[in-house]
């Protein structure tokens, strides 16, 4: 017999952690992250700048309406940004689903009466 995994648990952290990410970002100052070493794997091994140098800090800029700031970081924030905030919205969702807060569909798995 194999038993079920019980993903409720799971969601309810990650939904926590989606829902306490952006408020913390939020929180920080635009400037957190303008400061200190680069951690791209690019920049220190071969002291190059790749197309995501400059992404974090450019977000972070964006999150607080610095547009300008952003894109001086990196202008492809103004790609990634929406699209980090529609992965956030799918993940959202579907933790949502997942605990239930979503009414299933109408017609989903019902027969007809007749």
């Amino acid at each position: 017999m194999t038993q079920r995994f019980n993903r409720k648990p799971f969601a309810w952290v990650r939904l926590a952690v989606l829902l306490v990410l952006p408020i913390a970002l939020l929180v920080l100052p635009a400037t957190y992250f303008d400061e200190g070493r680069a951690v791209c794997v690019s920049r220190l091994l071969f002291d190059v700048e790749c197309y995501a140098c400059g992404l974090t800090r450019a977000v972070m800029h964006a999150l607080h309406l610095e547009f300008s700031e952003a894109f001086y970081y990196n202008p492809l924030v103004v790609i990634v940004l929406p699209l980090l905030v529609l992965l956030w919205t799918i993940w959202v969702r579907q933790d949502l689903k997942t605990l239930g807060f979503y009414p299933p569909k109408a017609g989903a798995g019902s027969t007809a009466e007749n």
